[in-house]
């Protein structure tokens, strides 16, 4: 069961104020001001963020000596190569690069790891390809800052590194110019830049540092939004700025890839930020765990028409076989922990299967913690090496419990939410239980219970005004669309509704609660889906209150919309 946390209501003074300087009701004015918005020039750059607030890249320690490096690569006519994770995140960021770059460097190349011969970031294997190929310079996107060895290998063979990276840096940086905000000594304000975001402030250096038009940058502020909304960074300030600016890109002019996966994914436009985290950014993944991330890049960079239709029926067929394989390793595992006491007893989940597919170890994971809610890593063999992905709950640092247990591992990385590890099978059990130990002695109290934030609560009559036609999308509704881009740091908000009645509710595909809601003494009678809510289906039964957590959303039906709620959770008054 959730843990339900209404959040405190705001400084009264500070909620009139912006209702009187925006001329907005008081809820609206409230949920500004959880946001930390107290004025009208805050809730301008809110509402309406602006491509001239974005931070000076010169401010990113070593981005003069960057642009130095990559200025000589270009006026040399040197050999460049573009080297990306395999994940959106990575894939973008090379796309980036590539559409930005190659009309100033005719030898420009691009290369992407294989997730199953490779492994994450840079590797042994695409840095003896720079070497064969004569590269002069790599440039390194989402990915680097940790290699210090393979990038001292580099350097011996006489290759150089720019590292674009956002990852949580180690004690030791590597021998190349790094461009990563989260260097301790790093000056850049804004610390929460995607790794793609990280590539668009290079170009941003070099084309201020030429005096050059950044019109073509801001057509490609798609591709950083993407980022932004697949690798789930913070939605706040400069990330805003270019999410915000990347989806009107990506709405008014959307580039013929996105037009064609999002045509795939049965979406129209105009597009949200959490649309392109469920429709654009698994079928890029998809790419990468079944296939090739090359494939993701290719299409992304492609001009032809019919090439990018091929790319996007190849993509679509691996999302469709990785939605197997998920369906499939998730049962597994459930089945292997319902056999184990241990593990469903335990604190943490380390589950291992040798034949289950690398690329999707990660989406398990995130699975097996909806289910279980514990610190999870999910395992599988590959080439002779244990390697896998961890997921976390609420706010249990997945990073630093990996880190504990660094000497047993072979490489490992991520943040506080996701991680990436390998180790040598001989100390898998040795690994298991020394995590185990530390999740047991770290996870605190609050981490035990999922929660379930909520904003503020809303009744249903509060939602339309006495002369607008509930048929139709209400001023509350178009307000809040407003607060786009959602996403960490400011997510949708979420409403709490007492006193709930169903008028009638069903079972969508044996899953989902679908619901005709009302409360008494209010002639307003509202849609409701509650996706995997069909356990809840007894508790909302004929004449039975209970409290309802919700988002309001747009429900589109032959050509009209309305407002629809999407239920979060229920409970039983």
């Amino acid at each position: 069961m959730k843990k339900w946390l209404v959040k405190d209501n705001p400084n009264p003074d500070e909620v009139q104020h912006l209702q009187d300087v925006l001329k907005v009701e008081e809820l609206i004015a409230k949920l500004l001001v959880q946001r930390g918005i107290q004025t009208f020039d805050q809730a301008q750059s809110f509402f309406r963020p602006q491509l001239n607030d974005l931070i000076d890249p010169f401010l990113l320690k070593n981005m003069h000596y960057a642009v130095d490096r990559l200025s000589d690569a270009i006026a040399g006519n040197q050999q460049v190569l573009l080297f990306g994770d395999y994940d959106v995140d990575g894939t973008s960021a090379v796309a980036l690069m590539w559409d930005i770059l190659h009309p100033f460097l005719e030898k420009l190349d691009y290369y992407i790891p294989d997730r199953y011969t490779e492994g994450y970031g840079l590797s042994r294997i695409g840095v003896d390809f720079a070497v064969d190929q004569g590269i002069d310079l790599i440039i390194t996107l989402d990915c680097g800052v940790r290699s210090v060895e393979l990038i001292a290998y580099g350097r011996s063979k006489g290759v150089d590194f720019i590292v674009c990276d956002h990852h949580q840096p180690g004690d030791v940086l590597p021998d190349a110019i790094v461009l990563n905000p989260k260097q301790s000594d790093c000056p850049y304000p804004f610390k929460e830049l995607s790794g793609c975001g990280v590539g668009w402030k290079l170009l941003s250096a070099y084309f201020k540092s030429k005096e050059l038009s950044p019109d073509p940058l801001y057509r490609r502020l798609d591709l950083v939004a993407i980022s932004i909304g697949a690798d789930i960074v913070s939605v706040l300030g400069e990330n805003r700025i270019m999410a915000f600016h990347g989806l009107m890109q990506l709405n008014a002019q959307p580039a013929p890839a996105f037009r064609i996966l999002l045509e795939r994914a049965k979406k129209s436009f105009p597009v949200t930020l959490t649309d392109v985290v469920f429709s654009i950014a698994p079928r890029i993944n998809a790419a990468g765990r079944i296939r090739s991330g090359r494939h993701a890049v290719q299409l992304m960079i492609s001009k032809s028409e019919d090439e990018i239709n091929e790319l996007a029926d190849a993509i679509e067929q691996d999302n469709e076989q990785r939605k197997t394989l998920d369906q499939q390793i998730t049962a597994e595992a459930i089945e292997h922990i319902e056999a184990s006491e241990q593990l469903k007893n335990g604190h943490s989940l380390v589950v291992y299967n040798e034949n289950w597919h690398k690329g999707v170890v990660g989406i398990v994971a995130s699975r097996l913690v909806e289910h279980y809610f514990k610190p999870t890593i999910v395992l599988t063999l590959s080439n002779g090496v244990i390697t896998g992905s961890a997921r976390t709950v609420n706010n249990f640092d997945i990073h630093e419990a990996i880190s504990a247990c660094g000497e047993l591992l072979q490489q490992f990385g991520g943040h506080q939410h996701a991680a990436g590890l390998s180790l040598s099978p001989d100390n898998l059990g040795k690994f298991q239980e020394r995590f185990e130990q530390f999740v047991e002695a770290n996870l605190h109290p609050n981490d035990r219970v999922p929660e379930q934030q909520i904003d503020a609560r809303l009744s249903f009559d509060r939602l339309f005004h006495s002369s607008e036609n509930r048929m139709q999308i209400p001023r509350f509704k178009r307000i809040l669309d407003q607060f786009e881009p959602f996403g960490p740091g400011n997510m949708k908000p979420v409403f709490l509704a007492e006193n709930v009645f169903s008028m009638e509710n069903r079972l969508l595909k044996e899953e989902h609660l679908k619901m005709r809601v009302t409360q008494p003494n209010h002639d307003v009678a509202l849609e409701a889906i509650g996706f995997n809510l069909a356990k809840k289906q007894d508790e909302v039964a004929s004449g039975i209150p209970f409290q309802l957590a919700f988002t309001l959303e747009n429900n589109s039906w032959k050509n009209k919309e309305t407002l629809q709620l999407n239920v979060k959770d229920i409970r039983s008054l």
